[in-house]
């Protein structure tokens, strides 16, 4: 799972977690806000960020969501990545794809439909195998996630 790093200004990261958290029922995992104050220092601002980083990252990366750019989170931000290694393009288009198929297969509700659609994907430089997402997804569809994501949205599960 994707981790989510939230860093804004005073507590509107805070308030948009405790917002999602009411609306989920439960806090997301692996999603941390960092709460920038006018007294703050930069420098210690990137080492606790990237230390949020190294907490909520389970190998699948971390999204950095930031209020203002060009103000101090975003600075912060833009610090952080430079210091941070190389973007890993392949492992983010592997991400999008794999988020993709996952909707795909929510609002399809069918699996057969949604493997079809992705073997039927030309193919694309830097993007995981057909075959590999197929599988993903048919490992997805019988997850807890994907029930108890289902059972959230209201969508029965025909048998």
């Amino acid at each position: 799972m994707i981790g989510v790093l939230i860093v804004t200004h005073g507590e509107i990261g805070t308030s948009l977690l405790e917002s999602a958290s009411q609306i989920l029922g439960q806090r997301p995992t692996q999603v941390c806000t960092l709460s920038v104050w006018r007294q703050d220092d930069p420098d210690d601002l990137v080492l606790r960020a990237r230390e949020m980083m190294d907490q909520i990252d389970a190998g699948d990366g971390v999204l950095i969501l930031t209020d203002i750019f060009g103000a101090t989170p975003g600075n912060v931000v833009s610090k952080l990545l430079q210091d941070s290694t190389a973007l890993d393009l392949k492992r983010w288009v592997r991400s999008v794809d794999q988020a993709a198929d996952r909707a795909g297969l929510i609002l399809s509700g069918d699996l057969d439909t949604t493997v079809s659609l992705i073997r039927s994907e030309p193919a694309r430089q830097g993007s995981v195998e057909p075959v590999t997402r197929a599988r993903d997804v048919l490992v997805y569809s019988v997850s807890s996630a994907y029930i108890a994501l289902r059972e959230r949205l209201s969508i029965s599960v025909d048998a």
